[in-house]
């Protein structure tokens, strides 16, 4: 994946965190993103659509609801890794 599309997929806190999120939690409905990170469904929404057009995420329709997931099994793996050396650091 070229630097400028993981740049500008993590410029962004809230995305951020929603593909930290999608690590752990493997599938999350916009809803239930919206929720955790307290903002509205249609502000996760784009959110969610800039990281689907880089490439970076997946979803699945099951009416009424789409479920998104990571695509890409590098950025999970990264996440990951990120994610337990923050845990050691605290």
């Amino acid at each position: 994946m070229p630097d400028e599309k993981l740049a500008r997929a993590i410029r962004s806190r809230k995305r951020r965190e929603i593909l930290q999120m999608l690590c752990k939690n493997e599938k999350m409905s916009v809803h239930e993103i919206a929720d955790e990170l307290d903002m509205t469904e249609s502000s996760a929404s784009k959110h969610l659509k800039l990281l689907y057009d880089l490439g970076l995420v997946e979803y699945e329709k099951k009416p009424p609801e789409k479920f998104y997931f990571l695509k890409i099994d590098e950025i999970k793996e990264m996440f990951e890794i990120y994610n337990l050396v923050a845990e050691k650091m605290a």
